[in-house]
C-alpha cells in the first residue's frame, strides 16, 4: 500500500493544493504557515478522535462558508499481495472492482448556518468520478475500521496518555492473576474491617444512635462501615524510572524522559492493533524537550523502525532528519495563499553507510531561504566571516552555507531546486589530467554544462596545467561564464578559492599571514591557515572580499 496524493480544498490555510505524498513523510517550513493544518487534515479524513468534533466556520479558509471543505486522499493498492492493500481492499467491499488499483477516499463538508458547524460527509471507492458514501455507526465510520491513527502531539502528556490506555496496556489473564486479584479482595475487605472497628467508629455510633431515635424510634441503630473499594484497579498506577543497580524509584519528571516514555507506550498500542488495522502514525514536531542526541536517536527509529511504515511527521529540526531516507520532503511557504511543494529524497547507493554526514547538511538546508554550495570547510568559514560582517544577522534571515565536502554538487541543488529553495553554487575551475596524452580536460567547464543541462562553454582539452592558464581559459569564455552566473547562480572560480582571493589581496594577505606567498601558505594545512587568516580579517577585507567580482555569489545569495 502507498499513499500516493492528497488534494486539499477551501481548509484553514489551504485554499487549494495538491500535493504527492509516500509513505514517509516529513513537513517543514516556518512557522505559522500550516505545518499543523495539513496534519489535521488528515486527521479530519482517518482520526475518528478529531472527527466527531465537526468543523467549525474557522476551519474554513479564509471563512469562504459558501464553499464547501474536500480533501481526497488517494492510495495506491495494486500490490494485491500486500497486507495492508488486503485489509483495504476487504473493507471497501462494493465500492472496489478488482482492476481497481487506486482507493479514492473524500471528505465532504459544507457548512451549515443554521448548526454554525459543517458536518463531515467521507466517501471512498476506486473510481473518483463514482465514490460510495461510508456507512456510519454512531461516530464511527468504515474506515475506522482499517485505520488506526496514532497521533502524538509536541507536549504529549505522558500521564494522561498512560491512564487513558492502561487496561488495554496491562492485562492480567494468566491463573496466577487469580489468586493475587483475591488476595487484593481479601486485603480491602479486612481494611474496611480495621477502619470500622476503630474506637472513634464506636463512639460515634453510640451517639448517633439515640439522637436518631428521638426522631423516630422504630427499633433500628445506626452502623458506621467503610467501603473503601479498588475502583479501577489502575486508576492509581503511574511509572516510574529505576536504575540498575538500584532499588529506589524515581519520579519520570524530565519532560524529555516523559516523551520518550510516551513514544515507548505509542509503540506498544501500535502493536496491540497491528494485525487488524493498519496503524498511521501523525507526528507533531518530535524534536520538542529532547537533547540533540535523543533527537538523532529518535530519528533512526523513525526512519529505520518497520513499524513505522507510514509516518507523517512536522518538525523544525534537521536533526530528527539525519537518518531520513526513501522520504517525501514536503515544503510548505506562503505567498499570500498557503502554498507547497514536495519531492522524494532517497539517499544515494554511494552514501549509505554515511547516511548521517550527507543528511546533515541537506536537512539543515531544507531549513533555509537561500543556500550557498561550496567546496568545502575553507569557503565554508571565509564566507561566514565575510557574511557576518556584511550582513550580521544572515543566518536569521534563512542564508545558509552548505559545503559539499566531496560529496557533489548535484546531490544537494536537485533537492534544493525541487523544493524551490533559492540556491547558488561556488565551484572551482578544475583541470584534470589526462592519462597518457599530456592534455588536461576542463573539468570545471564540463561541470557547469552537466549543472545547467547544455554544453555551453568549451570541452577541449588544454595543454597546460597552471594559475595562468586557468585564468586565460576563465578569461576568454567570461562572457559566457557571466551568463550562466545571472541564468543558473552557478559562480565558477577563475582558479580557486586561494588563488581568487591573492589575485585583488596579495599584499594585505602577506602582511597578514607574514608570507611572502599566502597561496601555497593557506593551501599547506588548508583547515588550520584559513582559521588564522579569519581571525586577522578586518571589517574592511571582509566588505573588500564581497564586492568583489570573484567572490559575487555572496550578493548572490545575499541580496
Amino acid at each position: 500500500m502507498k499513499f500516493e496524493k492528497v488534494v486539499i480544498k477551501n481548509f484553514r490555510n489551504f485554499d487549494n493544493v495538491e500535493l504527492d505524498l509516500s509513505n514517509k513523510n516529513i513537513f517543514f517550513g516556518l512557522n505559522d504557515v500550516g505545518k499543523t493544518n495539513f496534519l489535521y487534515a488528515l486527521r479530519y479524513v482517518f482520526d475518528k478522535d478529531i472527527r466527531k468534533q465537526n468543523l467549525l466556520d474557522s476551519d474554513f479558509h479564509n471563512k469562504q462558508l459558501d464553499k464547501p471543505i474536500e480533501i481526497v486522499v488517494t492510495i495506491d493498492i495494486s500490490d494485491v499481495a500486500d497486507s495492508d492493500c488486503q485489509k483495504l481492499r476487504a473493507q471497501l467491499k462494493g465500492a472496489l472492482l478488482s482492476e481497481h488499483n487506486k482507493v479514492y477516499i473524500k471528505l465532504f463538508a459544507e457548512y451549515s448556518k443554521t448548526e454554525m458547524l459543517a458536518l463531515p460527509i467521507l466517501s471512498w471507492g476506486g473510481d473518483i468520478n463514482h465514490l460510495y458514501e461510508m456507512k456510519q455507526r454512531g461516530y464511527l465510520y468504515e474506515i475506522d475500521y482499517v485505520f488506526n491513527v496514532i497521533y502524538i502531539d509536541s507536549y504529549v502528556d505522558l500521564y494522561s496518555l498512560f491512564k487513558k490506555n492502561v487496561s488495554q496496556l496491562v492485562r492480567n489473564e494468566k491463573d496466577e492473576d487469580k489468586d493475587i486479584l483475591a488476595k487484593i479482595q481479601n486485603t480491602v475487605d479486612d481494611l474496611n474491617g480495621h477502619i470500622a472497628s476503630l474506637s472513634g467508629i464506636k463512639e460515634f455510633e453510640d451517639k448517633l444512635t439515640p439522637e436518631y431515635q428521638k426522631f423516630h424510634d422504630e427499633g433500628i441503630s445506626v452502623s458506621i462501615k467503610s467501603e473503601i473499594a479498588v475502583k479501577g484497579l489502575y486508576s492509581n498506577i503511574i511509572p516510574y524510572i529505576k536504575q540498575d543497580n538500584d532499588d529506589n524509584l524515581y519520579p519520570t519528571a524530565g519532560e524529555g524522559r516523559k516523551k520518550l516514555l510516551a513514544y515507548s507506550i505509542y509503540d506498544i498500542l501500535s502493536d496491540e492493533n497491528a494485525e487488524k488495522k493498519i496503524n498511521l502514525f501523525l507526528i507533531e514536531e518530535p524534536e520538542n524537550h529532547l537533547h540533540k542526541s535523543m533527537q538523532i536517536a529518535l530519528s533512526q527509529i523513525l526512519f529505520t523502525d518497520s513499524k513505522y511504515t507510514y509516518l507523517f511527521v512536522t518538525t523544525h529540526s534537521p536533526f530528527v532528519l539525519y537518518e531520513m531516507d526513501n522520504v517525501n520532503l514536503v515544503r510548505i511557504y506562503s505567498e499570500r495563499k498557503i502554498n507547497s511543494i514536495s519531492t522524494f529524497y532517497k539517499v544515494p547507493d554511494a552514501y549509505e553507510k554515511n547516511r548521517k554526514m550527507l543528511n546533515r547538511c541537506l536537512s539543515e538546508a531544507i531549513f533555509a531561504n537561500k543556500v550557498l554550495l561550496v567546496e568545502g570547510p575553507s569557503e565554508y568559514m571565509l564566507f561566514s566571516k565575510v557574511l557576518s560582517v556584511v550582513h550580521p544577522f544572515y543566518e536569521v534571515d534563512g542564508i545558509y552555507i552548505l559545503p559539499v565536502d566531496g560529496v557533489g554538487f548535484e546531490t544537494y541543488f536537485s533537492i534544493l531546486d525541487e523544493l524551490e529553495i533559492f540556491n547558488v553554487v561556488k565551484t572551482d575551475n578544475d583541470l584534470r589530467a589526462v592519462t597518457g596524452k599530456g592534455t588536461y580536460s576542463v573539468l570545471g567547464f564540463s561541470r557547469c554544462n552537466n549543472y545547467i543541462g547544455e554544453k555551453r562553454l568549451p570541452t577541449k582539452q588544454i595543454q597546460e596545467n597552471s594559475v595562468s592558464a586557468k585564468r586565460s581559459l576563465y578569461n576568454s569564455n567570461i562572457n559566457t561564464l557571466d551568463k550562466i552566473r545571472s541564468d543558473f547562480h552557478i559562480f565558477l572560480s577563475k582558479v580557486d578559492l586561494e588563488n581568487d582571493l591573492d589575485e585583488f589581496l596579495h599584499d594585505r594577505l602577506s602582511a597578514l599571514l607574514d608570507n611572502d606567498n599566502p597561496v601555497k601558505y593557506l593551501q599547506d594545512a588548508k583547515h588550520y591557515h584559513m582559521v588564522e587568516l579569519i581571525e586577522k580579517l578586518s571589517d574592511t577585507d571582509c566588505r573588500t572580499i564581497y564586492n568583489h567580482y570573484n567572490f559575487a555569489c555572496l550578493k548572490e545569495v545575499a541580496e
